[in-house]
């Protein structure tokens, strides 16, 4: 099994935003040299930034959510509504035609147009620039020839403009959930202005945008701060906030302790100290539903692991409503499909009897598998706040199986990517986040042999469900497309490659300044964010 970088550190980060900023760089001054409680600007915790380039970065999406407006974005419910786009229309799934809203610009005054995102998404997709969020036009045609050291063309053949304000984009295969691919959370479908590619390595410490904030200052390095303020041109909805100063921290404990003392405003909160949170917050403890979902891996090599009873026995085993309730304070959700519950047309309960606790049954049907002998290894990442997570897990397997179980942290993210590519466990530590609220991202992602998480469910494909997912991708709408990935989840269930164990919440951390927390897909929209 070979392991993707991209795709290891992809799920890397987007567990770091569920459990809060664990892997993280910087200090916090005691002193908040952007504005006070009189002004209207927000200081908030964040990753340790990479890049800012929005085609190029894994760390930086909230930041780069301020300084960038998508095609398309998210109501409150999670309905898709168009931004920059005026429209994202198709008659046959595959060509679609785009049409931007007319007068917006770029913060230099630049305007935006066909251009800006036909000119971004060919340096995107061109292999040997190597932006690590080239895969988010995998499915546009022409993307597969401009891969490789030495591609045939530096322009993706399925895109043409048809004028200033309109461009089409014709994918290899019909895909309704395409508008939703457009939204906040593919950045690198964000538009570049032409000033970006005149030096892309000073664009990166200054990006020009075309969203609600522009930046103050240059960004200098991964622990420094990072300032935007308010772009008076905005052609949106104006932000209430004047400037936002987003903050890197070492550690989710230091950045929670600076909300609690009023040195900053906003902070992401593991989810396993949601019990002192809510003691300590109270309602400025706010918990968002994500499209996240919370798995453990087989090791597809381990012959002991062979047979789907067994498989299915270890999730049986598990008591999801106990560690929801003792590690995280019943604030995440216990899965029963393959997708978060938050998800539109999420098929709660296809799991079945595979995700109820039941270790009488879990026995019995690892006992008819002809059993299991030898030490299970449950890896993990440690230093991520899972110690107690896994611990329980591993005790509940070993208790209600009567095997020998233990869990085992690797020391970091980079030996836990070794240790998978090796072999060296049995079970694996599994998540992922969805880039867009469609059940399309998670099923391709992980279930699929070109998905960019599919190292987690173990390399597992099967060309049933390839074939059923471009069925569902196909649905003529996006409500017909539900019933057909219920099907889809219901084939991989019958394979049973991973054990679904949470939906996730995201948990914020938010001073008494705050007001409103606008979000979509647990994620806060500081845009739209008002303080008291």
């Amino acid at each position: 099994m070979k392991l993707s970088i991209r795709a290891g550190l992809g799920v890397a980060l987007a567990a770091a935003l569920s459990l809060g900023l664990t892997a993280c760089g910087g200090d916090s001054p005691s002193d908040d040299p952007t504005g006070g409680a009189d002004s209207a600007s927000i200081v908030v915790a964040t990753e340790t930034i990479d890049h800012l380039t929005p085609g190029n970065h894994y760390s930086a999406y909230i930041a780069i959510l301020s300084l960038f407006t998508p095609l398309t974005s998210l109501t409150q419910d999670e309905q898709l509504e168009y931004q920059q786009a005026e429209s994202v229309t198709s008659d046959d799934g595959i060509t679609w035609t785009i049409k931007l809203r007319s007068g917006w610009t770029f913060h230099n005054g630049e305007p935006v147009t066909s251009d800006s995102y036909i000119d971004s998404w060919n340096y995107l997709a061109y292999g040997p620039n190597a932006w690590v969020n080239s895969g988010q036009l995998r499915g546009v045609v022409g993307f597969d020839e401009m891969q490789g050291d030495n591609p045939t063309t530096k322009t993706l053949s399925g895109l043409n403009k048809v004028d200033d304000l309109t461009f089409t984009v014709q994918l290899k295969t019909a895909d309704r959930q395409f508008p939703f691919q457009l939204s906040d959370g593919q950045t690198g479908l964000y538009p570049l202005p032409k000033a970006a590619f005149e030096d892309l390595e000073a664009y990166d410490q200054f990006p020009i945008g075309n969203g609600p904030f522009q930046m103050a200052t240059a960004w200098t390095s991964d622990s420094s701060d990072i300032v935007v303020k308010a772009y008076p041109d905005y052609k949106g909805t104006k932000p209430a906030l004047e400037q936002i100063t987003f903050r890197p921290y070492q550690d989710t404990n230091t950045a929670y302790t600076d909300v609690l003392a009023g040195n900053i405003d906003v902070a992401a909160v593991a989810s396993g100290k949601n019990a002192i949170a809510q003691q300590e917050l109270g309602d400025r403890l706010h918990t968002l539903d994500a499209p996240g979902v919370d798995l453990l891996g087989f090791n597809p090599n381990d012959p002991r692991f062979a047979d789907v009873r067994v498989r299915q026995a270890f999730s049986m085993a598990i008591d999801r409503a106990a560690i929801n309730q003792a590690i995280f304070s019943n604030s995440q959700i216990p899965a029963t499909s393959l997708t978060s519950s938050s998800m539109p047309g999420d098929p709660a309960g296809v799991c079945g009897r595979y995700c109820e606790f039941d270790p009488a049954g879990a026995k019995a049907l690892l006992a008819e598998a002809g059993g299991l002998t030898g030490q299970v290894v449950l890896l993990y990442v440690g230093g991520w706040g899972q110690e107690d997570l896994f611990q329980a897990y591993a005790n509940q397997l070993r208790q209600n199986l009567e095997l020998d179980v233990v869990a085992t942290p690797a020391t970091d993210f980079a030996e836990f990517q070794e240790r998978l590519q090796s072999g060296d466990y049995a079970l694996n530590r599994a998540r992922w986040g969805a880039l867009y609220p469609s059940q399309q991202d998670t099923l391709h992602s992980l279930y699929t042999a070109a998905g960019d998480g599919n190292f987690a469910a173990g390399g597992y494909h099967n060309d049933e469900v390839d074939a059923l997912l471009a069925q569902a991708d196909a649905a003529d709408t996006i409500e017909a497309s539900f019933a057909i990935y219920r099907q889809v989840q219901e084939r991989i269930l019958a394979d049973f490659p991973v054990i679904p164990t949470f939906g996730n919440r995201y948990l914020w951390a938010c001073s008494e300044r705050i007001d409103q927390v606008p979000s979509a897909a647990g994620t806060v929209y500081f845009a739209r964010l008002t303080l008291k």
